[in-house]
């Protein structure tokens, strides 16, 4: 995994993602006590930076190979990346999701022309679901982070980010993602080293399901005792990745972790002061810039918003954090 294989993935993205911005708000400044530029991904094809790893897999795909099918299982985000991305290459889906996934996501990724396999997440295992079926129907798997061409595409987001920040003589600043099992950090970490060595990456985690941030601190894969039970469902994952975690192991500073209060109000502050549609997983490397300004330095903090998939009647309760 390197540098080559994330700017091959920007080229093959070329004319199929979106270059999201960075964005800025006086108002979001004043509460974290220095500026705030916000890459808000939410504004990415299918609501989220997933989409920029399921092209980037397919994309490099033999024709032959992807014409048989893929499968992939995700939460949501990565479904509908995948689904999308299939769908424009002309071939089939099949996404194992869990049960409890938020019902826009999945609706979504069936209106996106995918199969959508639900299973349990705290007594099934989507690993052996998605061997299973991609066995028995010879589809390819694409799997949500420890995939190389999956990092390689999330990288791209990277690229942007030191571009921008490189521009507006943003340097020594702190880079923070929302962070699952790695795939969108390590690969923007990867891309900053190459382009913006002196920013710093930094994994945010749910409180609860932190296993990035404790395997950071351990220096070896810690895994986490629950895979389910919190509002941040998009970047709940059951440990780092294999592939994922000695890139964050080399290349990021200290994990942080936030409260699902805090992602709500942090969707809050989003939507008031950018008119930006957070969900809560997405939302949450914003609620750290707002509420861990102690354990964060320099003058400037980058932060991702990473999805926006977010049902309505969770939207109206973060809103009413503020209210």
């Amino acid at each position: 995994m390197n540098i080559d294989m994330i700017r091959a993935a920007a080229k093959r993205l070329d004319g199929h993602a979106r270059r999201t911005p960075l964005l800025s708000s006086p108002f979001l400044d004043e509460i974290a006590g220095r500026k705030v530029f916000i890459k808000p991904e939410c504004l990415q094809h299918t609501g989220s930076f997933k989409f920029r790893g399921g092209w980037s897999a397919l994309s490099a795909m033999d024709p032959d190979q992807r014409a048989n099918g893929v499968i992939a299982y995700s939460s949501g985000n990565h479904a509908q990346g995948v689904a999308l991305a299939a769908a424009r290459h002309g071939t089939t889906s099949v996404i194992v999701m869990p049960s409890d996934a938020p019902q826009l996501k999945i609706d979504n990724t069936k209106a996106l022309g995918a199969e959508v396999v639900l299973y349990d997440r705290d007594n099934e295992d989507r690993d052996e679901i998605g061997a299973r079926l991609a066995q028995e129907r010879g589809l390819t798997l694409v799997k949500p982070f420890d995939d190389p061409l999956v990092i390689a595409g999330q990288g791209t987001c990277g690229l942007e980010i030191a571009e921008d920040a490189n521009a507006l003589g943003i340097q020594n600043a702190d880079v923070l993602v929302c962070c699952g099992g790695g795939g969108f950090t390590s690969g923007i970490a990867l891309a900053c080293e190459a382009d913006a060595p002196t920013l710093r990456i930094r994994p945010v985690e749910p409180e609860g399901f932190d296993d990035v941030a404790r395997s950071l601190r351990s220096g070896g894969i810690e895994r986490n005792n629950q895979t389910s039970g919190n509002i941040c469902d998009a970047i709940i994952t059951a440990q780092p990745g294999d592939m994922t975690f000695p890139i964050m192991k080399r290349l990021c500073g200290p994990g942080l972790v936030i409260t699902e209060q805090e992602a709500l109000q942090a969707m809050a502050h989003a939507f008031l002061r950018l008119k930006v549609v957070a969900e809560p997983g997405g939302a949450a490397a914003l609620a750290a810039a707002l509420y861990r300004t102690d354990d964060i330095n320099g003058d400037a903090v980058i932060v991702t918003i990473s999805g926006g998939n977010v049902d309505p009647a969770q939207f109206t309760q973060a809103l009413a954090t503020l209210a």
